[in-house]
């Protein structure tokens, strides 16, 4: 069933540091008149890079996640600079993250979070084909590499420490893309 979409009369932008906060003046089909806002980050997008070292094994990446003050496992992950390609991306954030390119890198869709406020949105890669070489990136210390076999992921998302939602649906959709598509 396709919905109408409530008319926005007005739109007030707020600046915050790495997003723009919008309020939305929106009014619905039925006639109720409500407040919204949305967070719209900055730049060119991000990437989710699921590393395939082998046709069963993912390498994660433990590294310091400030919301929690601990450190998390998860994927590599990483802002889209101007000028590159998701893809090209995707590659240079494994070379500075985890120390490894990918010959074979491909978009398999877009993932959002909390698309009922933000308006971010992630390209889910899948990166195989690995090879060794490591450029330097931003993180202030280099990060745990932690391989995990895809057929324990049953384990993996019940730790406390793999506790990103996007994380977790980017390795079941890859697990689910490989076995349908010929890991």
């Amino acid at each position: 069933m396709s919905k109408t979409l409530p008319t926005i009369h007005e739109v007030t932008e707020h600046e915050a540091a790495l997003y723009r906060m919008e309020r939305l003046d929106l009014e619905f089909s039925n006639g109720e008149r409500r407040l919204y806002e949305r967070l719209h980050g900055r730049g060119h997008g991000a990437v989710i890079v699921v590393p395939m070292l082998d046709t069963e094994t993912v390498l994660l990446v433990r590294e310091y996640a400030a919301g929690f003050h601990r450190y998390e496992l998860g994927l590599v992950k990483g802002r889209i600079d101007a000028g590159e390609s998701a893809l090209e991306a995707a590659n240079r954030e494994l070379k500075e993250e985890i120390g490894y390119g990918a010959r074979s890198v491909e978009a398999l869709r877009s993932i959002s979070l909390a698309p009922q406020y933000m308006s971010h949105q992630a390209t889910l890669v899948i990166a195989r084909d690995l090879y060794p070489e490591r450029l330097a990136g931003d993180e202030p210390e280099e990060l745990d590499v932690v391989p995990w076999k895809l057929d324990a992921l049953h384990e993996l998302i019940l730790l406390d420490e793999f506790s990103e939602g996007r994380s977790i649906a980017a390795l079941f959709i890859v697990r689910d893309w490989l076995r349908h598509h010929g890991g």
